[in-house]
């Protein structure tokens, strides 16, 4: 679970902005997204080929 440190009396939108940074370089999110539904195999295959190719 990630975690942050605010300061006292700190807004809640720069807490937020803190929170998603830290998810997007802990690549949470993307791996949240990745899973939100089944993929088999050799889909996933397709998918990284086709990205090593580009």
């Amino acid at each position: 679970m990630p975690e942050i440190r605010t300061e006292k009396g700190e807004p809640i939108d720069r807490a937020l902005r803190k929170l998603k940074k830290k998810l997007d370089k802990e690549g949470t999110l993307k791996e949240l997204r990745n899973r939100r539904y089944y993929e088999k195999p050799s889909e996933i295959k397709q998918r990284r080929n086709k990205r090593t190719r580009s």
